[in-house]
């Protein structure tokens, strides 16, 4: 016997690209069937695994009518999915088949039993907020894109810097000269940001962090700032290599000299599901190696 439903109408989306998600997706879909669960599929991924026979839908479609996402890949499945379905308060619930997993935390080895978990209300929500880019040309927004894990503004070219005046509040901040400067989240502190020495933030922190990238001058340190901070970064008119911002590592939008980024916190988060034993000090441990003695680690 299945408990009363907390969710009714699924979505299912898989890895971009990828078809060897088909195993999990029909092992997932056939077991919300049995549960007598509507299940929607998500039409990128209906393009990859043929005879689903599952409900195709669009992710707008995904978004408005469904209580609930699957999603099964790695960590820039989650960070795409996040993306489109954060406006519609859809919680996600992420099936990891990549291999780090910071975002998609359920296993396929722990199926089904974490997730009847989650479909019976055993869970636990965690709301993690999103930035939003937009590139203003002669005062004209010329690109505009959301991000979970990170703003970019860097440099197109090898061997070159970028020179950059940023700003917070209207009031100046600093002028970087670097290969280029992170905005991240709390999320994305354990991405980009982090491989360029920035600090680890508790995801459920009300902040953001700019960590320059490789600066010119040693003392430009990363620095936290509030969330609800107003940050613009200019392109300095003296800089003459190609450069562009990218959202998540998977949104690009071009920039000339003289253009202004103008980064803000959304107005919506994006809804995680995690099941009811995540801890995500055990999490980092697990995927950074804290603790572990010389002869467990694998770089000796």
């Amino acid at each position: 016997m299945f408990s009363t439903p907390v969710f009714h109408t699924i979505g299912l989306i898989g890895k971009f690209g990828d078809p060897n998600v088909a195993g999990t997706l029909h092992q997932i879909a056939a077991h919300l069937r049995r549960r007598q669960l509507r299940v929607l599929l998500d039409d990128i991924s209906a393009r990859l695994i043929p005879n689903h026979g599952l409900e195709v839908a669009s992710r707008e479609v995904i978004g408005e009518q469904c209580d609930l996402a699957i999603v099964m890949g790695g960590d820039g499945t989650m960070l795409n999915a996040a993306r489109s379905l954060v406006d519609y308060e859809t919680p996600i619930l992420g099936i990891n088949l990549g291999r780090l997993g910071f975002l998609a935390d359920v296993s396929p080895g722990e199926l089904p039993h974490r997730l009847d978990e989650v479909l019976n209300g055993e869970f636990r929500e965690a709301r993690r907020l999103l930035l939003h880019a937009q590139v203003l040309h002669n005062g004209q927004v010329t690109g505009e894109a959301d991000a979970l894990n990170d703003v970019v503004v860097h440099k197109c070219e090898v061997a070159r810097m970028i020179e950059v005046d940023t700003f917070l509040d209207n009031r100046f901040l600093n002028a970087y000269h670097a290969d280029g400067l992170i905005i991240s989240t709390p999320t994305g502190s354990t991405a980009y940001a982090l491989a360029s020495g920035g600090p680890i933030i508790y995801p459920g922190l009300e902040a953001v962090v700019l960590v320059p990238i490789c600066p010119h001058t040693l003392t430009h340190r990363p620095i936290v700032v509030s969330a609800d901070s107003s940050i613009e970064v200019v392109l300095n008119a003296a800089t003459t290599t190609q450069s562009q911002i990218t959202c998540d590592g998977q949104i690009s939008l071009a920039i000339e000299p003289g253009d202004r980024v103008v980064i803000r916190k959304k107005a919506h988060k994006v809804k995680l599901l995690h099941p009811v034993n995540h801890d995500y000090f055990k999490l980092l441990r697990a995927k950074l190696r804290w603790g572990l003695s010389p002869e467990a680690s694998p770089f000796i």
